[in-house]
């Protein structure tokens, strides 16, 4: 069994200290987070993911945040509600927050061309608007390949490389995903906000809510407290035969392509930043509206992000969220006033695919006629599919 030689010391016992800064839940919640996390335990076992953090947002409060397992398996380092997770591509809506607070500054107009606020970009990428970089419609070739950086090279000779490639699409014409875009989003931000993406991210987002512990930055760094990432995938210099294996998973993020993907953080704050996020703390309600609308195709097709935000699925309501690294996600129901947080630290977890079983134990889904309290409506448009990178 591949999980075997972990199975006496991944314990999922939770850890549970009083929530800080917040008013206590109500009672009325205990039946289904009991239910909640036996359901997590199970699919720990299930899935043999090592460590975990889960937090619930129910009516505006934090209901239930909890961490499970192990941090670090070699050592033996229990995960805490303090250990910092990677969110990876999951990054992509606490910029789409960005924008949109620029926007409502009036630094950024959405509908404008890149160029607007880039030079010395090729004559054809110009012409991609602001918002096509954030729903992953511009037709821009990628920076990264299956390997990282194209040709495995520096960020600079990357963003050379990159630069001199065709585009793809014209904008707006398809969806694909792409971690350009969000490379020319962080620029944009340096220069209309006159300071630099993390302290930009640090003074209007992380500070105002009450995020300490959120930092930037990858495997190969430095952090305190930070999760080891692991995966069961076979070795490179795996014979086909070879037992699985649980093994360490390195990513390698220059800070160039933070604003994509190089967040690491906890579940409890980001249950903060969405309850802030609700409560009008980091955007006006029409600016949040606005911003978890799906964008269209320009054959009028809706598209599979809003503005920074996958559309995670619109039935029976408008679900909203981040997924990254295939073991981070979290997904915003507006009109349940709910939203669920899971981050692990294995490759492979996939918490998006077992995050609506959650949901549901914290009530039904409002009726095709239910309005949300932040106005957001529900639309038609598809769920985004998913692909498995190295990196993001």
């Amino acid at each position: 069994m591949r999980f075997s030689a972990l199975r006496t010391t991944v314990l999922v016992a939770a850890l549970v200290v009083p929530l800080a800064g917040f008013a206590a839940p109500s009672t009325a919640w205990e039946p289904a987070n009991a239910q909640a996390r036996r359901f997590v335990q199970d699919t720990m076992q299930a899935r043999h993911i090592p460590g975990l953090q889960i937090a619930v947002v129910k009516d505006g409060q934090l209901v239930l945040s909890e961490a499970y397992g192990l941090a670090n398996v070699e050592n033996g380092v229990a995960a805490t509600r303090d250990t910092r997770f990677p969110l990876n591509s999951a990054t992509k809506s606490f910029t789409g927050v960005a924008m949109a607070q620029l926007a409502q500054a009036g630094r950024v107009d959405l509908q404008a061309p890149v160029s607007r606020y880039l030079d010395e970009l090729p004559p054809a990428w110009g012409k991609v608007q602001v918002r096509q970089l954030l729903d992953h419609t511009s037709g821009l070739p990628d920076i990264l390949d299956a390997q990282g950086l194209l040709g495995g090279s520096t960020e600079q000779q990357a963003w050379t490389q990159v630069t001199a490639l065709p585009v793809e699409a014209a904008p707006g014409e398809r969806h694909r995903y792409n971690q350009t875009n969000y490379v020319l989003l962080a620029r944009i931000i340096t220069r209309q906000a006159g300071m630099p993406y993390p302290q930009y991210m640090a003074r209007h987002q992380f500070d105002v809510v009450g995020m300490p512990r959120t930092t930037f930055g990858d495997s190969y760094d430095l952090v305190a407290d930070a999760a080891t990432i692991y995966s069961w995938f076979p070795r490179k210099t795996d014979a086909a035969d070879a037992p699985q294996r649980l093994s360490h998973w390195f990513y390698d993020l220059s800070p160039g392509l933070w604003a994509g993907a190089g967040m690491l953080t906890t579940a409890d704050e980001v249950g903060r930043w969405i309850i802030a996020l609700s409560q009008g703390q980091l955007l006006k309600t029409t600016g949040v509206r606005r911003m978890w609308t799906p964008e269209r195709l320009n054959n009028g097709e809706p598209g599979a992000w809003s503005a920074g935000w996958p559309i995670m699925g619109t039935t029976p309501d408008l679900q909203v969220g981040g997924m990254g690294g295939a073991r981070a996600a979290f997904i915003v129901y507006p009109e349940r006033q709910l939203a669920v947080v899971v981050l692990t630290n294995l490759v492979g977890a996939n918490p998006q695919d077992f995050i609506a079983p959650i949901a549901a134990f914290y009530g039904r889904p409002p009726s095709p006629q239910g309005v949300a309290r932040t106005g957001v409506p529900t639309t038609d448009a598809s769920r985004p599919s998913t692909k498995r990178t190295a990196t993001p």
